[in-house]
């Protein structure tokens, strides 16, 4: 099956314990920086999805390597690996496999609660965090209506699970507009490519797993507000002000609680903030990357 490859990005695969797993990868002519990960969101988000514009620019002068978890995009056959703290030590053995000891990582939503994970579990792995977003910052999903509804449709069986996510999936296009302030800042490709991942038969199914490992009945059992001062690398946090899926509260809130990070709100902007706001987010990014020479 064809999937998107962003510009400048060539695939490879990996065999891990997880499963073999797709890694896109750009390559500079001069790697002398400390390379980035880039890890994607979560329902049928992928690596080329997330990062689309991104690759390119910002592997001008470091190795940039994404790859897509197991259970999505071109990683799609492999079993989903569950919560946040395992696909962290997926992320970590992808490294490895890889030969990258240390990087700056970036993860949006899901992606930024793997990140976080992978920063306290495995600190030496980690030069810096980029969090778009990011997932494992509040102790309740928006209200305790919504929260009490997301546990429940979380414990679904898979026999259950799989027709309804494929019928859901059928309204990804219109979804979209449920995840972001306005449409028509998303990339065309992009656009087309989150809509043909959510037609694959096992769409879903690694989010599935992450959102039963993390929606407990009361509240979040991935909320490591408490935990985020333990982190010393340099962090930027990214939020569009208007994010309809995760609180920029939580993203506050940890940015003032981590020793070494800076908080970045951009208004009229929703949920896929390193897409809707691709140029402020590449121009803080860069900056924020000069630190890693």
């Amino acid at each position: 099956m064809t999937h998107l490859i962003p510009s400048g990005a060539r695939e490879h695969h990996i065999s891990t314990g997880a499963g073999r797993l797709r890694v896109l990868h750009a390559d500079p002519a001069q790697p002398d920086a400390v390379p980035l990960v880039l890890i994607h969101g979560g329902g049928t988000d992928n690596a080329a999805i997330s990062w689309y514009r991104l690759i390119e620019p910002l592997s001008a002068d470091r190795e940039v390597w994404a790859p897509d978890l197991p259970g999505f995009g071109g990683s799609i056959d492999a079993a989903p690996a569950g919560g946040p703290r395992e696909l962290a030590r997926v992320v970590a053995e992808a490294m490895t496999a890889l030969g990258i000891t240390q990087a700056v990582v970036a993860g949006v939503s899901m992606g930024g609660d793997i990140a976080l994970n992978l920063a306290l579990e495995h600190p030496r792995r980690v030069a810096g965090l980029i969090l778009v977003a990011p997932g494992g910052l509040v102790p309740i999903f928006r209200n305790r209506t919504a929260h009490l509804g997301a546990w429940a449709a979380a414990q679904a069986p898979d026999w259950l699970l799989r027709p309804a996510s494929r019928f859901a999936n059928r309204f990804s296009g219109a979804a979209i507009r449920a995840i972001v302030k306005d449409p028509a800042a998303l990339p065309a490709e992009v656009v087309d490519e989150f809509v043909r991942e959510a037609r694959k038969p096992r769409a879903g199914l690694g989010y599935a797993r992450y959102n039963q490992a993390t929606l407990g009945r009361r509240g979040m059992r991935n909320d490591l507000t408490d935990r985020v001062h333990e982190i010393n690398a340099p962090t930027l946090i990214f939020h569009g002000q208007d994010d309809p899926i995760v609180d920029p509260t939580g993203s506050r809130r940890a940015a003032d609680r981590m020793p070494h990070a800076r908080l970045v709100t951009v208004p009229d902007c929703g949920h896929w903030a390193q897409l809707e706001a691709h140029d402020r987010f590449l121009a803080e990014t860069q900056v924020f990357l000069d630190q890693f020479a």
